[in-house]
């Protein structure tokens, strides 16, 4: 907060020197815990369940998705919706003819936020899920470390180490949503009152109003109350998805879906393990920019989402769990950005195009500008604020509830006054992003926090086969 520039700059240099030196990893560390969930699956392992042979899932199987699918992408989808099809559209069709250019934003876009993303929410929340319920570990990211190695004195180090780089990744990766959310509703607050930019006092105002709704959840407990935020907002979505098909131009965005469906199919695995190497410098700063900062950012969110996700999955079977985690979620960003994306790309290839003129000068107005477009913006752009807003509070008590377990060795239920303090925090790092003043400033600063988890999350991929493979063996005996 006292230098927000200079911390940016920083950032942005240790960021770009890892993604030179180490973006293989990335990528390579990504693919294998996809891989690794898949296999898992659809082994032997599959059928275990996380907890006692006797436990059944506490939530409905439509709760459980629209819970993690809220923590796990929540405002990100509704800020992004039009705006990031479009920007790869304006780079792509400087190097290939515009029909191809949309084809391949859309298929960027879906990779960005389809299975792989779930791919490291899932191979962490197993290793979490696992090892706290069936194994009786602490629900920590240090917890599958210590219990293969209790006696160990490196694992306790390197636990120790790995719970305090969770929190780093989770506090400023939820920081950098805060900011992101508050962007987004001032601006669709601003629309709604007939400006044409949102000002600094507009955004303090809802950054307030938005701290002061976060703060009375972390009193109370966190299921129905959380599993009621999280169906509404997912309605509303669900809702916005299809009034945006039928009254846009519903032909070409029903086709836009499908095409986008079978392109992503079967480009998803071969894209992660695409580095880009022998093409340009153009085209490896916008890999950089884009493909490794969603990687790591997902990556951030590992530990949040992977402990939130363990905690709701109690009773599940691994092969329900993983099959729920990576189709669920997938196959709706996918319907999301095709329709979503599709108007944007409509309008850029058979229209004004000023959606993506739009795009290059003010990103987070993109979204309304698309709604605007469309019969009853009014309503539509007070429906999406207030998912804005139920995704942004869903993830910040979620995350505070994480925090609060990963600071208290692991108690799932910490106290309030615990709660509290992280949601307090949590604001001052919003704050924080906020005063960063760009996008691209988060997205450096979300990077720079998860970058170390990297390794971790690749040891809980490891400890979740020995413990796996340990169990069975204890059971053929």
């Amino acid at each position: 907060m006292v230098d927000p520039d200079g911390l940016v700059t920083q950032s942005s240099l240790v960021v770009d020197r890892y993604f030179e030196s180490r973006g293989w990893f990335v990528m390579l560390s990504v693919s294998a815990m996809l891989f690794m969930c898949i296999w898992l699956a659809f082994s032997r392992y599959g059928s275990i369940r996380l907890g006692a042979d006797n436990d059944r899932p506490e939530f409905s199987t439509p709760s459980w998705i629209a819970m993690l699918f809220a923590a796990g992408m929540g405002v990100g989808l509704l800020f992004w919706a039009v705006a990031e099809p479009l920007t790869h559209f304006a780079f792509a069709q400087e190097i290939m003819p515009p029909p191809i250019a949309a084809q391949q934003s859309l298929l960027a876009t879906n990779f960005h936020w389809g299975i792989h993303a779930w791919g490291i929410y899932g191979a962490t929340a197993l290793a979490i899920a696992y090892f706290t319920f069936r194994r009786g570990a602490p629900m920590l990211v240090s917890g599958p470390i210590e219990t293969l190695f209790p006696d160990e004195t490196w694992a306790k180090i390197v636990g120790w180490l790995s719970d305090f780089m969770a929190i780093v990744a989770i506090a400023i990766g939820v920081g950098g949503s805060i900011a992101m959310g508050v962007f987004q509703v001032a601006d669709g607050v601003d629309i709604m009152m007939g400006g044409e930019q949102a000002s600094g006092t507009l955004i303090a105002i809802v950054f307030a109003i938005m701290v002061a709704a976060y703060l009375p959840p972390l009193m109370v407990d966190l299921g129905a109350g959380m599993a009621r935020l999280s169906n509404t907002a997912m309605i509303i979505a669900i809702a916005l998805v299809l009034y945006t098909v039928i009254l846009g131009p519903t032909e070409f965005l029903l086709n836009s879906v499908v095409n986008s469906f079978g392109d992503y199919v079967f480009a998803a695995i071969p894209r992660g393990f695409q580095t880009l190497t022998f093409f340009g410098d153009d085209l490896g700063a916008w890999f950089q920019d884009w493909t490794l900062t969603y990687m790591v950012w997902w990556i951030a969110w590992g530990p949040f989402v992977g402990v939130f996700i363990a905690r709701i999955s109690k009773g599940r079977t691994i092969r329900e769990f993983v099959l729920g985690v990576l189709i669920g979620p997938t196959v709706f960003s996918v319907i999301w950005f095709g329709a979503f994306g599709g108007i944007g790309l409509f309008d850029a290839l058979r229209g004004s195009g000023d959606l993506l003129a739009l795009t290059g000068t003010n990103v987070e107005r993109v979204t309304f500008a698309l709604l605007e477009r469309l019969p009853l913006p009014t309503l539509t752009t007070a429906a999406t604020i207030v998912a804005a807003f139920l995704f942004i509070v869903t993830s910040v008590v979620s995350a505070a509830f994480v925090l609060g377990t990963f600071s208290t060795g692991g108690d799932p239920n910490p106290s309030p006054r615990i709660r509290i303090i992280w949601g307090v925090l949590l604001g001052v790092l919003g704050a924080a992003m906020i005063l960063a003043g760009s996008i691209d400033a988060i997205k450096k600063l979300i990077a720079i926090g998860a970058l170390p988890f990297v390794f971790v999350c690749v040891l809980l991929c490891v400890c979740l086969i020995r413990g796996l493979r340990q169990e069975v063996t204890n059971a053929d005996r």
